[in-house]
């Protein structure tokens, strides 16, 4: 459960690309190639699990910081990083944060950040990639791949800035970062869903 800002105001993954919803692939002529940076005020990094059946809480991430390296003739040439900070997790109790930040989950104060850098992008057609890269949460990397679709790419209309809106979705085993326990009364699978605007850097 360690995966998945509210992964703003930290994946992404995150920006990195996100789901679905988008029919029109977006004309990333619209915006020049280069370097773009999380809008931390438009950026959401929440994951979902299962408990005992019963719900289905969703947590997140308060700071994060996502760059995107963008290639606007080849996107699947471009590169994506998150980084984001483990004590930052929204849970909606303090109890409930304290004790998924101690050494029995998280253990925060040995493994200050998570992390994430995409390894591959693939075209999926109408806006949608497929992004893969090296996920690693209490000092242990995997591969995740997240379904990534690109909303819209145009110049900001409030501050005339290039701007890209992406979302993302992808599934993961908590166990595989050795966050295993009381599975599978609690569900080993992870749901993870990114929204997030980046801005072109300075």
């Amino acid at each position: 459960m360690a995966l998945l800002k509210n992964l703003a105001n930290h994946t992404a993954i995150g920006a990195i690309l996100l789901t679905a919803g988008a029919v029109q692939a977006a004309d990333l002529s619209a915006v020049p190639s280069g370097t773009y940076q999380v809008d931390p005020t438009h950026a959401y990094v929440n994951f979902q699990y299962n408990h005992l059946g019963l719900s289905n809480p969703t947590l997140s991430f308060d700071d994060f910081t996502v760059d995107l390296n963008l290639d606007n003739e080849d996107p699947t040439k471009s590169m994506i990083s998150v980084v984001i900070d483990a004590d930052s997790i929204v849970t909606g109790s303090e109890i409930w944060k304290d004790h998924i930040t101690s050494s029995d989950w998280l253990n925060t104060a040995e493994n200050p950040e998570i992390t994430f850098m995409s390894t591959s992008i693939e075209a999926a057609g109408d806006g949608a990639y497929k992004v893969t890269g090296d996920l690693t949460v209490k000092d242990m990397t995997k591969p995740v791949s997240l379904n990534v679709t690109i909303n819209a790419a145009m110049n900001h209309p409030m501050s005339g800035k290039p701007v890209i809106g992406i979302d993302a979705s992808g599934n993961l085993l908590r166990s595989d970062f050795g966050l295993g326990k009381f599975a599978p009364n609690v569900s080993d699978e992870v749901s993870l869903n990114i929204s997030a605007e980046m801005v072109k850097a300075q």
